[in-house]
């Protein structure tokens, strides 16, 4: 798969998932089993907001010829997934998300985003 189309695919999950949890803090909480209150929904709201932006930014960068700030972009990259696949599995193993099924496509989700935004900044160049 060619850098283009990876990013491609790495907005579209950050916006449409960011729309989600922007729109629907509520029902991706109960998703994952965790009580939504009003904490938990502003913040579950402004994450959506934030990969929102993520999306934007990866998708204006896709096409970009590769330098040393698009390997930052995408080392930043791997980084949030990194640590998106670490809260969520620490909140797993701790049953504070109870519902296997709204984390483990997330899991591995982040898994295979982490991989890609770090071969394509480190391993491979176009």
């Amino acid at each position: 798969m060619k850098r283009t189309q990876f990013l491609t695919i790495a907005s579209i999950i950050a916006f449409a998932v960011g729309i989600y949890a922007t729109i629907f803090p509520k029902v991706l909480l109960e998703s994952k089993g965790v009580t939504p209150d009003i904490g938990a929904k502003i913040w579950t709201t402004e994450v959506g907001v934030l990969l929102i932006g993520i999306g934007i930014l990866v998708f204006g960068i896709r096409k970009m010829a590769f330098s040393k700030s698009l390997k930052v972009i995408l080392l930043a990259n791997a980084f949030i997934q990194i640590g998106l696949f670490a809260i969520e599995f620490i909140a797993w193993i701790n049953n504070q998300i109870t519902i296997a099924s709204g984390v483990i496509p997330n899991l591995s989700i982040h898994i295979l985003l982490t991989i890609g935004f770090i071969y394509y900044s480190i391993l491979q160049k176009d």
